[in-house]
């Protein structure tokens, strides 16, 4: 229980920084994790064993891309390519919100979380709109858009290994496809609602950024190619349902091997990638696997009378229970027991629908919320506070929640 108490104690933390604005979010999760360690909740070695090395790499891998891409100066060209069409904030939120959305599909979502953060940065910067404004809906295009596909984030990844799915591609695309493209629209609705004295037509700066170190642009140029062409064989893997243990850990290694390899300016870009977020990852397995050997969660889920096939009933236990212990582990725990039920391949794309959808509810319930924020934060003074995410977050998730459902359990029937 002292686990659960310390849990609350970092989400009240994190509700309130904007308060002090004198911590950050890894600091608190911090503290969190070393207060289960100093009151026994979980051992030393237990703590160590939680750290998911796969995640821990893949960041690793990833940051170091998006460092080199952005000091070399080749990211800011790419933004122009991607948004230089884009002539309003109108425009450009619709831009962000489906190109984001669709490319987290194929790309994770917490990749573009680091590649496209510095982007919405500059984009704000140069075009004298609100960054949060951008910050968020790149938060909620992520999210959004990760959920239609199997290898969009990581709980679908698992869905779609272990949920005895006959061809994961096509059962997303053909219950989710359709829902995710109408919830990407009414973000960008309820994103013009809330700042709407911020959509004005106004011209946006279209001008092109500059390759501040053309060797390092070049080496960035050929691990996002790398990286595109191993993403592509990966789905290639899954779509033909091969055996091969192709994960996304060494896809974000071999794209980050350029820039260790040849560039000379390697140990400076390894010094200046986001630390803090690998902190906070690192401190978030440990709490969380506090909280989930507590047995807490699983008692209050097994006490309840609800039927856990329902598609309601996934979708509402996804989005509350992934604030709570992440939705990757949610996803560990809840799997077996709708395989155990005989849950339909409804019931599956409900559990990732919810359980990613959840991630616009708040600011901990998806990485890729932390992963903009810290990003943010280390680049530029600019952040989301816990009440900017939830003032929108929080009726967009219903909104998501009510139009999967009404897909899943009144069309598909």
């Amino acid at each position: 229980m002292i686990s659960v108490i310390i849990l609350l104690i970092v989400f009240i933390l994190i509700a309130v920084r904007q308060l002090a604005r004198r911590y950050q979010i890894w600091q608190v999760m911090l503290v969190g994790a070393l207060g289960v360690l100093v009151t026994g909740q979980i051992s030393p070695l237990e703590a160590l064993k939680a750290i998911n090395p796969d995640v821990m790499l893949f960041l690793f891998g990833m940051f170091i891309v998006g460092q080199a891409l952005d000091e070399s100066g080749y990211l800011s060209q790419l933004s122009h390519r991607f948004f230089r069409r884009a002539r309003s904030l109108d425009h450009l939120v619709l831009v962000v919100l489906f190109g984001m959305g669709i490319l987290s599909a194929f790309l994770m979502n917490d990749t573009l979380a680091i590649i496209g953060t510095p982007v919405m940065l500059l984009l704000a910067r140069k075009n004298g709109v609100p960054a949060k404004v951008l910050l968020l809906s790149l938060a909620f295009a992520i999210t959004i858009g990760s959920v239609m596909s199997p290898i969009g984030n990581p709980q679908n990844l698992l869905i779609a290994v272990n949920g005895n799915l006959t061809s994961p591609f096509i059962t997303f695309f053909r219950y989710l496809l359709i829902p995710t493209l109408v919830n990407l629209f009414l973000a960008y609705l309820l994103l013009r609602l809330f700042y709407k004295n911020h959509f004005r037509g106004e011209l946006l700066d279209s001008s092109e950024g500059q390759i501040r170190d053309p060797r390092l642009a070049m080496l960035s140029k050929v691990s996002l190619i790398l990286l595109a062409v191993l993403i592509a064989a990966k789905i290639v893997t899954v779509f033909l349902g091969l055996k091969i243990d192709f994960r996304l850990t060494y896809i974000a290694l071999a794209s980050a091997f350029p820039i260790v390899l040849l560039s000379p300016k390697r140990l400076g870009i390894i010094r200046r990638i986001d630390w803090h977020t690998l902190v906070f990852f690192a401190a978030m397995f440990v709490l969380m696997e506090s909280v989930w050997d507590s047995g807490f969660f699983q008692s209050v889920l097994s006490a309840t009378n609800l039927s856990l096939t329902s598609t309601s009933v996934i979708l509402g236990i996804s989005v509350v229970l992934s604030q709570l212990i992440s939705n990757v582990p949610f996803v560990a725990l809840y799997l077996p027991l709708l395989l155990q039920a005989g849950a339909s391949v409804k019931g599956m794309m409900a559990l990732a629908a919810g359980s990613t959808i959840a991630g616009n509810f708040s600011i901990l319930g998806a990485a890729s919320n932390v992963i903009i924020i810290q990003n943010a934060e280390k680049n530029s003074s600019e952040t989301l506070t816990f009440t900017d995410f939830i003032k929108v977050g929080v009726p967009l998730t219903i909104i998501n929640v009510a139009v999967y459902w009404l897909f899943l359990d009144v069309i598909f029937k």
